[in-house]
């Protein structure tokens, strides 16, 4: 045996190997030169004698495989975390899998478990990341059989309440999913919408049919001359039903409507004519005080003052001057033709009454001339 260390030691000494003292029960081997091997090299407990490398130019080999990063810088400007490559649970009933562990926290950072499908993750050579496919045509590109999803979950850890959200498409539609309220679907884009069908202009104007939406809604239809939007009501309690405002058609008019009802309650015409189905009630107030000549207190103007003012001005003194062009204010307009109104109606009151008395008067004179003919 002494004969056989001296041998180990005469040649570990002239393949520049450092070796245990004498005594030692085993010897660690440092290798004070460069270390080139020209084939194969297996290491640990089971590699054997001739073992089959294949097109393995490194094994290895045994029940508990690690490889550990160990930095041992000292200075504090130099990092010095340690890393290391775990491949398999190394307990009873683990699992298969191969990580990259931060040692230094003990925390797997990557991890990818045994069976997993053939490109799971792939890079290609333009950093285009893979994931199911081989050939990733975006930046990430997502394939699976059924409904690629990605999940965004709030879990928490950071102390803010859960929440759960998938984006996630198919043949049906590409959607949104409120995975923690029912698994609610907020927003549904079906296969075949036309290029902006809902756009967000950068001064937050929204284009429905166009990328250049000049106000804050801006709606473009060009498929039948049609455009229309439709309220309905589909709550449990109170009124059901629903209304639509449609643009286009005969007249290029603007029209509401009952839906389902085949009437139009208000049609709007491109020359500014108005026709409406019903009554037309404004919340506009009478500025001059309608009904007010009727109250106590109320200084009506004679016939003489309110005639003269009539025909000064050309026009009622209580309508106001009308333009010949331009916006009208309907409510005031009315209110002051209300007031008019009323105010000739006690005129004719007035004029009545002066009428009766000098009809009065008349039928006395009458009465006293026939007497006095008759004496």
């Amino acid at each position: 045996m002494k004969q056989f260390r001296t041998i180990a030691s005469s040649l570990a000494l002239a393949l520049g190997l450092s070796v245990g003292g004498p005594g030692a029960t085993s010897a660690d081997y440092q290798h004070l030169d460069d270390v080139i091997i020209t084939f194969s090299l297996c290491v640990g407990n089971d590699c054997v004698n001739g073992e089959s490398f294949g097109f393995d130019t490194l094994r290895l080999k045994e029940n508990n495989l690690r490889i550990h990063f160990n930095d041992t810088s000292t200075s504090a400007s130099f990092p010095t975390r340690d890393w290391r490559i775990v491949i398999n649970d190394s307990g009873n009933g683990g699992s298969d899998y191969f990580a990259i562990e931060d040692s230094d926290s003990g925390r797997q950072v990557f991890r990818v478990d045994g069976g997993a499908p053939s490109n799971s993750l792939y890079v290609d050579s333009s950093g285009e990341v893979g994931v199911g496919t081989s050939t990733p045509v975006t930046e990430i590109h997502v394939v699976d059989g059924d409904s690629p999803t990605l999940r965004l979950e709030q879990n928490g850890s950071s102390g803010f309440t859960p929440q759960v959200f998938d984006l996630a498409a198919n043949e049906a539609n590409f959607f949104i999913r409120d995975v923690t309220n029912g698994s609610q679907l907020p927003l549904r884009i079906q296969p075949g919408a036309d290029s902006n069908a809902f756009y967000i202009a950068s001064n937050n104007n929204i284009g429905l049919g166009t990328a250049s939406p000049d106000d804050n809604l801006h709606i473009i239809d060009s498929s039948d001359g049609y455009f229309g939007i439709t309220l309905e009501d589909t709550g449990a309690t109170g009124g059901t039903g629903s209304w639509r405002m449609v643009h286009g058609g005969q007249n290029t008019t603007f029209r509401i409507s009952r839906a389902g009802s085949g009437l139009s309650e208000l049609i709007l015409y491109e020359g500014g004519n108005l026709t409406i189905g019903g009554t037309l009630t404004t919340a506009g107030s009478c500025s001059v005080g309608c009904d007010a000549v009727f109250e106590e207190g109320y200084e009506l103007p004679s016939i003489e003052d309110h005639a003269e003012a009539m025909w000064t001005n050309r026009h009622l003194p209580n309508v106001g001057p009308t333009a010949e062009q331009g916006p009208m204010n309907i409510s005031d307009k009315v209110g002051g033709i209300l007031n008019e109104l009323e105010t000739a109606h006690i005129y004719i009151e007035q004029l009545h009454r002066e009428q009766q008395a000098s009809q009065a008067q008349i039928a006395y004179f009458e009465e006293r001339l026939t007497r006095l003919e008759q004496n």
